[in-house]
């Protein structure tokens, strides 16, 4: 059985296509399937649209948060609500194409891997200031991190069981996936596809969002930036000094002018911003420790048509 983790936040309008085009394409796979959509908080109709799929179809389930708690609680909600042999992670605006499952478990089935990933092999149709900051996201994280990830790269995957235990034994409060689908390793086969729009409905990705996404992403899989502001830090204690050399010579030799004060203003206000920006990034980090001592829930399950697993270790509460 192939189990498909669907997040959904306020996709009424998307929800009855998917399924469908779902359907459609595999009925004739050489798999059986369940769909596990999981209601982040919607404030639309898309849980009533949950429950009556639930009711009309044994193969379609769906797990309701009590709120909005962001779409990577979601995927690891739907992760743990699976129970197929191999797990799909796919968005319900398609574009993750249905049409691609198929031959995603032609390539697990028949070749040395554990993981087939999609990617879109180019951006035609976004808006050029979103393509280009996503192409420097990319260019940035796979620069200073050790933990690789493919530009374009989505968040479907069709996965093995075992990999899929191994992502959800990671049970860290600030989740950023595509980079721990990389930090647990497993052999991953690629495939590429163009970019496609949305089936209906609008994005709930803005531009903000977006890089406050990326910013997690760069937090959570690198230390580069702690560095950078240490090698900052040590460059401007030898130019301040460099800077104390010039003007106690220039005491010396010259007197002492009141002459340059604007410059001397100047130079106070650059090392000030200097420094909070340096508080600033390091406070980003000490924001996610406190986080993660807290020991706060991924996500708050409101409502299921399944059980709720009774193995500690599966609990959504951890």
């Amino acid at each position: 059985m192939v189990s498909l983790v669907v997040p959904c936040f306020s996709e009424e309008e998307t929800i009855d296509i998917f399924y469908t085009e779902v359907n459609k394409v595999c009925q004739d796979a050489p798999f059986t399937i369940e769909f596990v959509f999981v209601d982040d908080g919607s404030r639309d109709g898309t849980l009533k649209i949950l429950r009556r799929l639930s009711r009309e179809d044994d193969r379609v389930h769906y797990v309701s948060f009590s709120r909005n708690f962001g779409k990577e609680a979601a995927l690891y909600a739907g992760l743990q609500h699976s129970k197929g042999e191999y797990v799909v992670t796919m968005d319900v605006d398609l574009q993750d194409p249905p049409y691609l499952l198929p031959e995603m478990y032609r390539i697990i089935t028949t070749q040395e891997c554990d993981c087939v990933a999609a990617f879109r092999e180019s951006r035609e149709g976004e808006p050029a200031v979103r393509s280009f900051f996503a192409k420097m996201f990319y260019w940035l994280i796979n620069r200073i991190s050790q933990t690789k990830i493919v530009e374009g790269a989505r968040d479907y995957r069709f996965m093995k069981r075992k990999m899929v235990d191994a992502v959800l034994n990671d049970r860290e409060y600030n989740r950023f996936s595509k980079g721990l689908y990389s930090w647990v390793g497993f052999e991953t086969k690629w495939l590429s596809y163009p970019n496609i729009e949305r089936s209906a409905g609008v994005t709930k990705w803005s531009f903000l969002k977006l890089f406050k996404y990326s910013v997690e992403g760069i937090l959570a899989y690198s230390t580069v930036p702690l560095s950078f502001v240490s090698c900052l830090g040590l460059l401007f204690c030898f130019v301040a000094f460099l800077g104390l050399c010039v003007v106690v010579g220039r005491a010396l030799i010259f007197g002492d002018p009141v002459a340059g004060w604007p410059s001397l203003v100047s130079i106070i206000v650059f090392l000030g911003g200097i420094q909070l920006l340096c508080l600033g990034i390091v406070g980003l980090y000490v924001s996610k420790i406190y986080l993660e001592t807290k020991g706060r829930q991924i996500y708050i399950e409101k409502e299921t048509d399944l059980d709720i697993r009774t193995n500690s270790d599966d609990a959504c509460v951890e």
